[in-house]
């Protein structure tokens, strides 16, 4: 696991010295990501400068040192993650053993690619990766990122050229960066909790889409491009939408029994690569269904006890390291846990926006990076489950659409549109009823803040099809171009109708909206970040593409049991782990935000929400966000999560004016931006 920067001069503005100094500011800007080694690559007459920071998994020794030069000298590559099947593609190859120098991935890779073209040989790669590939010959740089989005990759354009690095860190780094905060960006930021891709926060800076090579020659690195222009310049090698029709239509016709022991026999082969590694080596356990079975599949296959590890909290709402204790004992793991204060989960928040670079307000980062440090003071490599439920329908959001639409779904849409009139109008006199109402209901239909409930209920109505709902659903801000002064949301693949996979179940179709947006953009990007922050490398053996392939051609009764999923999965744990184990509801990895804003947050949130900090920074309309944290602190109603969404943009906003040594308004920003175009 890496950290990779690079730089292509467009410009004559740069000494030699200025150029080297550059690179190398960006490359140690990633040293968290790469501890051990660092190395820097300069073609002087195409002015391209590559670095490379260095975690050593396979082949410890000087010979997996990068960047990497192919055997015949025509290519240089630096690279991010692991290939697993390096082996197998070794033996393909047909090359004596005396023929490679070392026996990292790395160089495999580039005698793959030399033998059968880039894609040729990325198309065999079973792994998660992200690279940049210099061709001397052609004297162009192909950026690959891995099928799923497991590993980062950003690119873009500054002053004096083309830049591109696993973090914005990196890129930030350059000289004279002065890209200025993309307001349409952070519009989808409100929605999504993250800025997904192919969006960054900055102008001129992209994300690199999953499964896609991106090409680039001089002429490119010129200029700074549109998205739309930017077409000719992908070639997809794996396309998950592909992938989820194709497997509809062909459909797995085996029995039952059949396909589980096949998902199995795929599991512990995935497993098993990802095991591979000269350092010591251990798995997140949370106790579910997704971790639990990827250890007992790791058990299974060890001669020694694996390492286990879990962060608990003393709220017992959001603990469950006794469940994961209970597992461990099970499988005879060696078990690590630790709970943590409420103090040690607070003195993480002011490391959240240097370590996650760009506005990013998924809650559970915090326990993340808990678990993470926790993980990095016994291993470097950390298996982790990420991935069940968008695979196997784990979410229960799923089955709360489902049921929601099945109701809202019969009511004609012209007497919807009246009731959702009606509830928005006065939410107030509705929460007052069903509060008085709530002591005659059965407990399963009593519910507290009855009024942010109303007002969702009113937005479910107004919904004019499944899938829209689920995108309100799942939508922190309904409208964030109200919140974020002279914005535009781009359309992405949740909002994007044209954008849908052609899936005739709607759970289906909820599932492939989070493997193409929820998982790559928030969840994987919260575990590369948090993970990498303290130098671990986390391996997440359910997303390898043979599994995710296999995962789409089984048919949905063999995920769905009634009101629950991963059915299959299950199957496959129980095995290893009796269901009185693991069968309970599921919790989720969070903390609780709702109270600390009311608590020992409450000073910060004031501070980064203030009205007149607000208006001269220029990016939201204060009166909306400053009743919704007046009414949250009160406790009218719980605002956690919109909030959070704010509070981590300032947050951010402000570090970004620390690193500059001064505030980062909207104004600063634009004079920034005028005078790089001069």
């Amino acid at each position: 696991m890496c950290g990779i920067a690079g730089y292509w001069v467009t410009t004559d503005r740069l000494s030699q010295e200025e150029e080297i100094a550059a690179i190398r500011r960006m490359t140690r800007a990633l040293v968290h990501r790469g501890p051990d080694d660092e190395g820097y690559f300069q073609e002087k007459t195409a002015r391209i400068h590559i670095g490379q920071r260095r975690l050593s998994i396979i082949d410890l020794s000087p010979e997996g040192h990068q960047p990497m030069t192919s055997r015949s000298g025509r290519y240089v590559m630096s690279f991010n993650g692991e290939v697993y099947n390096h082996g197998g593609i070794r033996a393909d190859l047909g090359l004596h053993a005396s023929q490679f120098r070392g026996h990292s991935d790395t160089e495999v890779m580039l005698a793959a690619i030399e033998k059968w073209g880039i894609r040729g040989a990325v198309e065999r790669f079973i792994g998660m990766f992200a690279f940049a590939l210099w061709d001397r010959n052609e004297h162009t740089l192909t950026l690959v990122r891995d099928r799923m989005g497991i590993k980062p990759l950003y690119f873009g354009w500054t002053r004096h050229g083309f830049v591109f690095g696993s973090e914005l860190k990196a890129l930030r780094e350059a000289p004279d960066f002065c890209n200025a905060i993309d307001r349409d960006s952070l519009a989808l930021f409100l929605r999504h909790n993250c800025v997904p891709a192919p969006y960054s926060i900055y102008r001129d800076v992209y994300k690199l889409a999953p499964g896609t090579l991106f090409t680039v020659t001089s002429k490119v690195a010129c200029t700074p491009t549109s998205l739309q222009d930017l077409a000719r310049c992908y070639v997809t090698f794996w396309s998950a939408r592909d992938v989820v029709e194709c497997a509809s239509i062909e459909r797995e016709t085996q029995n039952a029994q059949d396909q589980i022991d096949r998902l199995e026999a795929l599991l512990l082969d995935a497993v098993a690569l990802r095991m591979e590694a000269d350092v010591p080596l251990g798995a997140f356990l949370s106790g579910g269904v997704d971790s639990s079975s990827i250890v007992a599949l790791m058990q299974v296959q060890s001669r020694r006890p694996v390492k286990t590890f879990t962060i608990g909290f003393h709220e017992s709402a959001f603990d469950e390291a006794t469940y994961a204790k209970a597992v461990a004992r099970h499988l005879g793991t060696d078990h690590t846990e630790i709970y943590v204060t409420p103090n040690d989960a607070l003195e993480v928040i002011p490391r959240l926006p240097e370590i996650y670079d760009e506005p990013f307000s998924d809650s559970s980062q915090i326990p993340t990076l808990l678990l993470s440090q926790l993980a990095r003071r016994h291993v470097i490599v950390s298996l982790s489950g990420d991935g069940g439920d968008e695979l196997f329908a784990g979410y229960e959001r799923y089955f709360r659409t489902r049921w929601l639409w099945s109701r809202i779904g019969r009511i004609p849409k012209s007497l919807r549109r009246v009731l959702a009139h009606s509830l928005r109008v006065a939410p107030g006199l509705w929460a007052r009823g069903i509060a008085g109402a709530a002591p005659l209901l059965p407990r399963q239909f009593r519910f507290s803040n009855s009024r942010d409930k109303i007002g969702r209920l009113a937005d479910a109505l107004a919904m004019e099809s499944p899938d829209v709902l689920y995108g309100k659903l799942v939508s922190h801000w309904a409208d964030p171009t109200s919140i974020v002064i002279d914005s535009r949301e781009p359309l992405t693949a949740l909002t994007d109708p044209a954008r849908r996979a052609r899936l005739e179940d709607y759970t289906e179709r909820m599932m492939y909206t989070d493997l193409v947006s929820y998982l790559p953009d928030d969840i994987l990007t919260k575990v590369d970040r948090a993970s990498m922050a303290v130098g671990l490398e986390a391996r997440v053996p359910l997303l390898d593409h043979r599994v995710v392939e296999f995962a789409w051609q089984l048919p949905l009764s063999l995920k769905v049991h009634g009101a629950q999923g991963k059915w299959a999965l299950r199957q496959i744990l129980y095995k290893y782990v009796p269901p009185a184990l693991i069968e309970r509801p599921k919790q989720g990895f969070g903390v609780p935000i709702e109270h600390w804003l009311r608590g020992p947050l409450r000073d910060w949130g004031e501070s980064l929400l203030n009205e007149s900090r607000l208006r001269q920074e220029g990016f939201f309309d204060p009166e909306p966000i400053r009743a919704m944290w007046q009414n949250h602190v009160t406790g009218r109603v719980n605002e956690q999560y919109r909030l959070w969404d704010i509070l981590m943009f300032q947050a951010w906003l402000e570090r970004q004016g620390q690193r500059s040594g001064t505030a980062l308004t909207a104004n600063t920003a634009w004079k920034e931006n005028m005078r790089c175009e001069i």
